[in-house]
């Protein structure tokens, strides 16, 4: 209640007390610091398997192999942040991970880490945050991602009975926060929902998804959060882009993913990082 009287105290000052700009944007920032309480954050000090757990899946025709407990160096936690790594081993080595098919992935010489919250930690709507950055400003075939999907997904893990829909269904439906094409260019993210088309693996790409710029291999906060109807997306607390109306496609529980992917044949050599300081969810107070 007192929060509540604190950010109305906040609005007013803001329509009817602030004369100059700057002491608008002060209580603005300030207000929108008390409209949100944080009930989830990760910090990477350690792995915590209560959080987090290996996902292990073929999509996308992608050429890397998702590999459990950090093996051939895909996954690390070092210095209070969590790094995601496609690695070049060299050799084709066979690939365990199965299509939503059944198909089995075919050998390959790239390794990958991949997370999820699924079934660890799974909010309603609030706010999603992580802060992170790659190592190296994009190169062809680079895909690493920071997303979200519905808690009722049926792709593995499969660990609940009502995970049963299927993408890109309401209860498996997708939010990308953040992915980063390098076929396409350097320094720049992606960022939006996935329309449904109302059926199962028929997903609207491109009509809520939009390119922005942003130096890479520096730190920067990537986000979505439900406002109303609306999902806003911000780069550094600052809105770059809004779905109207979408908020209300995603009512279910949503689990976060953090992947790095190799999305096409174009080569590479050594290994590709994502590095992750910290990730949060928060809810309205």
């Amino acid at each position: 209640m007192i929060n509540r009287i604190i950010t109305i105290v906040f609005f007013l000052l803001l329509t009817f007390g602030c004369k100059s700009k700057k002491e608008k944007e002060k209580v603005a920032e300030i207000s929108e610091k008390t409209a949100w309480e944080t009930d989830f954050r990760d910090d990477f000090d350690t792995f915590n398997s209560e959080n987090w757990q290996d996902q292990r899946i073929w999509v996308n025709n992608e050429l890397q192999c998702y590999v459990p407990d950090g093996e051939y160096g895909t996954r690390e936690v070092s210095d209070g942040t969590l790094k995601l790594k496609v690695v070049n081993v060299g050799e084709a080595l066979p690939c365990d991970n199965l299509d939503k098919h059944g198909t089995q992935h075919p050998d390959t010489p790239y390794m990958a880490g991949r997370i999820c919250s699924k079934n660890r930690k799974e909010f309603i709507k609030g706010k999603w945050t992580a802060r992170l950055r790659l190592h190296g400003n994009g190169e062809p075939s680079m895909f690493p991602a920071w997303w979200l999907l519905g808690a009722r997904n049926n792709e593995v893990p499969v660990q609940e009975p009502d995970e049963t829909v299927c993408w890109p269904l309401t209860g498996s439906g997708e939010i990308d926060i953040f992915e980063h094409h390098g076929d396409v260019m350097k320094d720049h993210f992606t960022t939006g929902a996935i329309k449904s088309q109302g059926e199962c693996d028929k997903g609207d790409w491109w009509s809520f998804r939009k390119d922005f710029p942003a130096t890479l291999d520096e730190y920067h906060e990537y986000s979505v959060e439900w406002e109303g109807s609306d999902l806003v997306y911000r780069l550094d607390g600052e809105e770059v882009y809004r779905n109207e109306g979408e908020g209300d496609h995603y009512p279910e529980p949503m689990f976060a993913i953090l992947n790095f992917a190799k999305i096409t044949d174009n080569p590479m050599e050594g290994e590709w990082v994502m590095e992750v300081d910290w990730v949060k969810h928060e809810k309205r107070k």
